[in-house]
């Protein structure tokens, strides 16, 4: 495992334990991979709850109550969407953090966003945050890089 990779899934472990809170994720681009991560550690089960893969815009609204108008008005891959996605997960699996992902993995443009933009959302009890980031690489690249950037910025959410 590359050191950045293994430093920031340690953090989050070592925080999420330290401060017994629970996580739940939601993701669309990234497809799994942050659940993957987060459960490489032994004890993850201390902490995380669970997470949809929501990658159809469908899912996303059925599964996770992310409102037709947001979809309709700011596109799948917006922080608005990303939002509402990390709000809808929280809720679901009664964590106390939801962190969500949506993206363009490329290969063209989606609804005007370019490859590689992908949206944040951080969610928890009485505040919410959005990031959005423009990754370069091959499709498993900037997947593997907004993982672990969700999970880095996830740590500074939590310490605002």
């Amino acid at each position: 495992m590359l050191p950045d990779r293994e430093r920031i899934i340690q953090a989050v472990h070592r925080y999420f334990i330290e401060h017994s809170l629970t996580l739940s994720v939601a993701e669309s681009c990234t497809g799994g991979l942050i659940m993957h991560l987060v459960t490489i550690t032994p004890g993850a089960s201390r902490y995380f709850i669970g997470g949809v893969v929501a990658y159809s815009a469908d899912i996303k609204r059925s599964l996770l109550g992310v409102p037709p108008g947001t979809i309709q008005t700011h596109g799948v891959v917006s922080q608005e969407t990303a939002l509402a996605m990390a709000s809808g997960v929280r809720g679901i699996m009664k964590a106390d953090i939801g962190i969500s992902t949506t993206g363009n993995l490329g290969p063209e443009v989606l609804e005007g966003r370019e490859v590689g933009l992908v949206c944040f959302g951080y969610s928890s009890q009485g505040k919410e945050a959005t990031r959005v980031f423009r990754f370069k690489g091959t499709r498993e690249e900037i997947k593997e890089s907004a993982a672990l950037y969700a999970l880095q910025h996830l740590l500074d959410f939590l310490e605002e």
